[in-house]
């Protein structure tokens, strides 16, 4: 499966679980629309931090 978690930081520094099993980010404006396998979608104004494809993990800084 090529689908990742996606973690946000939060005010902290902590990394929090955002939404699970991702397959589909697309960018719009300032925000970022995921799309999970269930069908499940997001919207949420952050960019990309990082991506550890490898480790199924993306990061989102907002």
């Amino acid at each position: 499966m090529c689908e990742a978690n996606v973690y946000v930081i939060d005010e902290n520094g902590e990394e929090m679980l955002y939404l699970e099993s991702v397959d589909k980010i697309f960018p719009e404006d300032e925000r970022l629309i995921l799309e999970n396998i269930f069908g499940e979608r997001k919207i949420i104004k952050a960019k990309i931090s990082k991506m550890e494809l490898v480790n199924h993990r993306i990061v989102l800084q907002k």
